[in-house]
């Protein structure tokens, strides 16, 4: 399928529906905007196509076959013929290169039927890099696997940062680390480090724990809002459901993704460091040969991690 876009009286394409499907999430294509390709009948505003989401997908009614009358019947436009004499193709940076909407979005071109476009534009650079290297599904772009991989680090680092108090108390103190590495006598590493903690000066322990929950809390209320921790907020990714790429359920993001991987994770880091970091690494070696970047922590959780965009903060309506 060839798709055409259209403003301002200023025509681009032809495009392909997953080069249409990645400007649209990434708002290069407004709402706005008009859209022609073989078997609408004239020019139509996208969000009238797409229901006003920020994905298209075709109905059968939309695609019949290719109609030989409509492209010979072909009507250009005035304007379009005197710039043709100066300059042979649109730049897509004159058509989508600005920052802001337009504040007058007007293309009066609905009432000029059966016009097929006629301006062949490449796509940018910039654009043509995204297509290749972004992987969509629907209507959302999945996040690449070094940013979750960098987000997962900088959550660590946001966790080093808050226990450093008390790590360097530690430092400070003679520690008999090889109690903690005999694992079939739990109970024992335990009462010594309870011991540790009790030398340790009142203030420290205070300031290591206000660290710890602040840090704690903040995440939670970051996930919980936005889908995101810390390290995904600066990374620009977010968790989505499966389904609805949208926000997942409160179960789904905070029981199941959450909580219980905290768990899981401060089980094999007790037991020893090197296990732990072998099962994120599989979690992200799954992810990097999925289709859709799935790892063991989302089959288990049923979600996404995709590029954040704000449309995946809003509630689905009843009626979608």
């Amino acid at each position: 399928m060839q798709i055409f876009l259209a403003r301002n009286n200023v025509q681009a394409g032809p495009y392909d529906l997953a080069q249409l499907n990645i400007m649209l999430a990434s708002g290069e294509v407004f709402l706005d905007d008009l859209m022609w390709h073989d078997g609408l009948g004239q020019w139509q505003r996208v969000g009238d196509l797409t229901n006003n989401q920020t994905v298209y997908r075709p109905t059968s009614a939309n695609t019949p076959e290719v109609n030989d009358s409509i492209i010979n019947n072909v009507t250009v436009f005035p304007e379009d013929t005197n710039k043709a004499k100066d300059d042979k193709s649109v730049s897509l940076d004159r058509l989508y290169g600005k920052p802001e909407r337009p504040k007058n979005v007007k293309a009066d071109m609905t009432t000029n039927r059966h016009q097929t476009p006629h301006n062949n534009v490449s796509l940018s650079k910039t654009t043509a890099k995204k297509i290749a290297a972004d992987k969509v599904v629907g209507n959302v772009v999945l996040a690449p696997i070094m940013s979750r991989i960098l987000a997962t680090a900088l959550n660590g680092l946001l966790y080093i940062l808050a226990i450093l108090p008390l790590v360097m108390a530690l430092t400070k103190m003679d520690v008999d680390y090889s109690k903690f590495q005999n694992i079939q006598d739990m109970d024992a590493a335990y009462q010594y480090s309870m011991t540790l903690m009790e030398s340790l000066p009142s203030s420290t322990l205070m300031m290591s724990q206000v660290m710890v929950f602040g840090l704690f809390a903040l995440q939670l209320v970051f996930i919980t809002m936005r889908g995101q921790s810390l390290g995904k907020v600066i990374t620009g990714i977010r968790v989505v459901d499966q389904t609805t790429h949208r926000l997942p359920s409160f179960i789904k993001l905070i029981g199941t993704r959450t909580l219980l991987l905290f768990i899981i994770y401060n089980l094999l880091f007790s037991f020893t460091s090197f296990l732990g970091f072998v099962i994120i690494a599989i979690h992200y070696y799954m992810a990097s040969k999925s289709p859709e970047n799935i790892g063991w922590h989302d089959k288990l959780a049923k979600t996404l991690v995709v590029k954040a965009d704000s449309s995946q903060l809003v509630k689905k309506s009843k009626s979608e």
